[in-house]
C-alpha cells in the first residue's frame, strides 16, 4: 500500500509539472474596411519573444514615475507578414476577398496545429467609420495558440 502511495504522489506531481509548462503565441489578423480599397490587410505573426516586465512600470501613489521604456526597444523586428485582401474595393464588398482572407488564415491555423498549436482563443473587434469624414476602419481577429512546452 505504501508503495502505492508513493507511485501515485510521483505520478501526480508529474502530472502538474507538465501542465503548468504551457506556451502560448498569438497571430493577429488586420483586415481593411476602409472604402474603395484604400487600407492594407494583413496576417501578423511574431517571431520574436519579448519579456513585459521590461517595459513595465508599477505606480503607486508615493512613486507615480514615468515609465521611459523607448518604443524602439518594445518594437519587433521578426515577424510574418502574410498579406490578406481588403473587405472593399471600388465596387464596395467583395465577398471574394472575405473568402480568399478565409483560406489563407485557415491555412496558417492548420500550419499552427500541424506543428502542435491547439487554437485555445478568439477575439476580435472592429473599428469602423465613426462619422462623415472618417475614412478609417478595420476588423482585427487575434488567433491564440497554446501547447505544450
Amino acid at each position: 500500500m505504501k508503495k502505492l502511495l508513493i507511485i501515485f504522489t510521483i505520478a501526480l506531481f508529474s502530472f502538474i509539472d507538465a501542465n503548468a509548462q504551457v506556451q502560448y503565441k498569438v497571430i493577429t489578423s488586420v483586415e481593411s474596411i476602409v472604402p474603395n480599397g484604400l487600407g492594407r490587410s494583413r496576417l501578423i505573426s511574431a517571431n520574436e519573444e519579448k519579456d513585459y516586465k521590461e517595459y513595465t512600470s508599477t505606480q503607486t501613489e508615493e512613486d507615480n514615475t514615468r515609465n521611459k521604456s523607448k518604443r524602439g526597444e518594445i518594437r519587433v523586428k521578426g515577424f510574418d507578414e502574410t498579406k490578406l485582401l481588403n473587405f472593399y474595393n471600388v465596387g464596395g464588398i467583395r465577398f471574394q476577398n472575405i473568402a480568399a482572407n478565409d483560406a489563407i488564415i485557415t491555412s496558417k491555423i492548420n500550419t499552427m496545429i500541424e506543428e502542435g498549436w491547439e487554437l485555445a482563443f478568439v477575439t476580435s473587434a472592429v473599428e469602423s467609420k465613426g462619422g462623415k469624414d472618417d475614412k478609417q476602419g478595420i476588423f482585427i481577429t487575434r488567433y491564440i495558440f497554446k501547447r505544450n512546452k
